[in-house]
């Protein structure tokens, strides 16, 4: 099994709009509420991989109730979420249908009391029992202490099972030095961590402060990967156009999988790239079109950097 957490849970709610313009009146073409957070995302595409997932995180109120019914309806993912007296937040993503862009909007979550967070920890450390590997995601909602994913990496190293962190700021900084085995920033949470801005250089010391692996997302160029095993880029075999929202995510599922399946690193990262872009190519986060991903999965260049040098 594969455990995500999602501390600050989601109720997705996307808008299509035939163009967004700035103190206008729209009328929006399409609308889709799905459970969301970025753990939740990852779940579902391991989930459409075939792998057992169980979610867990925080969920409360209304949108809370439309989180677990949607999670309800995803094949192969478990509910084991923490009830909390907040209300579950929501992201409104607003799609640009004539340039493809996408504008969004992010509630802070619901204020979670030390009661609360006792909770969790206690069901947190009871799912890592059954765990084969947990991924650590999104943003801390209030309430949650900034140190908290560095306690969450130390409890599951505690257990054995490996941990993929992906958060950033003040939360990231503080859990690289408990040593997560996998972190994956994006370029900019990447250099506010490290405080340079080229990318394999940033990479590297994000891997001294502590990192035993460091995924980095460069965008429309894939991923660079620096571990104690060698140092690798993978990209797209092409610049695609789309909705990036949720395509770190499919990058974060690839990677765990193939944790968990133990494959090499290259072959790690040509599906996590690949997952990525098919993402960009489909409306809705968390969700992939399996043909388009193995067409893509085909064409992924993975370089060796030891080998460029």
């Amino acid at each position: 099994m594969i455990l995500t957490v999602t501390l600050n849970t989601a109720l997705d709610i996307t808008y299509r709009v035939r163009s967004l313009r700035p103190h206008a009146t729209h009328r929006v073409t399409d609308v889709t509420e799905r459970p969301g957070g970025k753990g939740v995302n990852v779940a579902r595409v391991l989930a459409a991989l075939g792998h057992e997932v169980t979610v867990t995180g925080f969920v409360g109120g209304g949108t809370g109730h439309g989180v677990r019914d949607g999670l309800s309806a995803a094949p192969g993912v478990r509910d084991a979420l923490v009830p909390v007296g907040g209300a579950t937040r929501r992201t409104i993503a607003v799609v640009d249908e004539r340039t493809g862009d996408t504008t969004q909007l992010n509630e802070p979550g619901p204020l979670i009391t030390p009661a609360e967070w006792s909770a969790f920890q206690e069901v947190y450390g009871d799912l890592l029992a059954a765990a084969d590997a947990v991924a650590l995601c999104g943003s801390l909602p209030p309430g949650v202490p900034v140190g908290a994913y560095a306690g969450l990496v130390r409890t599951a190293r505690a257990a054995g099972v490996p941990v993929l962190l992906d958060t950033s700021g003040e939360p990231l900084r503080r859990a690289v030095a408990a040593r997560p085995d996998i972190i994956k920033p994006n370029a900019d949470e990447l250099a506010e961590l490290t405080g340079a801005h080229e990318p394999l250089r940033a990479t590297q010391d994000a891997r001294r402060r502590g990192a035993r692996a460091v995924v980095a997302s460069l965008g429309r160029d894939g991923l660079l990967a620096v571990t104690a095993e060698g140092r690798w880029r993978a990209a797209p075999p092409a610049r695609l156009h789309g909705n990036p929202t949720g395509a770190g995510d499919s990058a974060v599922a690839g990677l765990l999988s193939g944790l968990v399946e133990h494959l090499p690193w290259p072959d790690r990262l040509a599906r996590a790239t690949a997952l990525s872009a098919a993402t960009v190519l489909t409306p809705v986060a968390g969700e992939f079109d399996r043909r388009t991903y193995e067409e893509l999965l085909a064409g992924v260049a993975v370089t060796s950097e030891a080998a460029a040098a």
